[in-house]
């Protein structure tokens, strides 16, 4: 008797044991259970934690509650100004409704991937190259916004989407290099203009001045002369005025005697007297 109640105990012991590890369920933080019994959705999403279910009877699907970051893959398409560009992007998004998730579609994730790259192509056809270069930020809320309306009745919400990268043809990148190089240069012909406009007015001024005053004249033909002798190894050479010349011969020459000196002519022709 002893031994067949043993034996029953430990029946009863490992029938536990066995019941436990096929109804025990850990749900994990991140993650919720959403319970099906006998296939149907008995409307109770499990939290997480050790959960209990009737083996055989129930089964519990977890679903993952995190951000998910999906790349879309590289779609290739003709802008609306005729230039064929190639865009990938990434998509965030999270579950917020895990019975939805799970019933509205066979694979969510697999849809908002397909969806994505419909709505990238869409937004290629109907942006400007410039647009899809320069105003990623408005392209990526239209993105979103494309997204986030079907993704809604699928218990999904999109969190962002964002543009990564825009390759263009090589003869496009050569084409907008040489154009950019052109404006460049434009630019630089017209602060090249400018700045001589501004200095040609200055020195019209810079003329009036002087030849208001003379004295300034010779100041700044002294200061050239200053600057230009400073520099080594250079020969300068500067006009000198005629009369400058024969007042400095008249200043050389000796002064003649008294008497050596011929009498000054008489209006009457005579010598005037000693």
């Amino acid at each position: 008797m002893v031994e067949d109640l043993v034996v029953a105990v430990a029946a009863a012991g490992s029938a536990g044991l066995v019941y436990l590890a096929t109804a025990a369920r850990v749900v994990k933080q991140y993650e919720r259970g959403v319970l099906f019994r006998l296939g149907r959705v008995s409307g109770e999403v499990r939290s997480p934690g050790l959960n209990l279910i009737i083996p055989f009877v129930d089964r519990l699907q977890k679903v993952n509650m995190q951000i998910v970051t999906m790349p879309i893959p590289a779609q290739e398409g003709i802008t609306r100004d005729n230039v064929t560009v190639r865009v990938d992007a990434v998509v965030y998004f999270r579950v917020i409704d895990a019975t939805s998730a799970l019933l509205k579609v066979e694979d969510y994730r697999f849809a908002v991937s397909q969806m994505a790259q419909t709505s990238l192509r869409s937004i290629i056809g109907k942006s400007d190259l410039d647009d899809l270069l320069s105003n990623r930020e408005k392209l990526n809320e239209g993105l979103e916004l494309m997204l986030d309306s079907p993704a809604v009745g699928w218990g999904i919400q999109v969190d962002r989407v964002e543009i990564k990268d825009v390759s263009l043809p090589d003869t496009m990148k050569r084409s907008m290099a040489r154009q950019a190089e052109a404006d460049r240069e434009r630019r630089a012909r017209i602060i090249n203009a400018d700045a001589e406009l501004q200095a040609s007015k200055k020195l019209a001024e810079a003329a009036q001045q002087m030849a208001d005053t003379p004295a300034a004249l010779q100041l700044r033909l002294l200061q050239t002369v200053m600057a230009v002798s400073a520099e080594k190894n250079s020969t300068l050479v500067l006009p000198i005025p005629v009369e400058l010349l024969r007042f400095l011969e008249r200043g050389a020459q000796p002064a003649l005697p008294e008497q050596e000196r011929e009498p000054a002519a008489h209006p009457d022709g005579g010598p005037y007297p000693a």
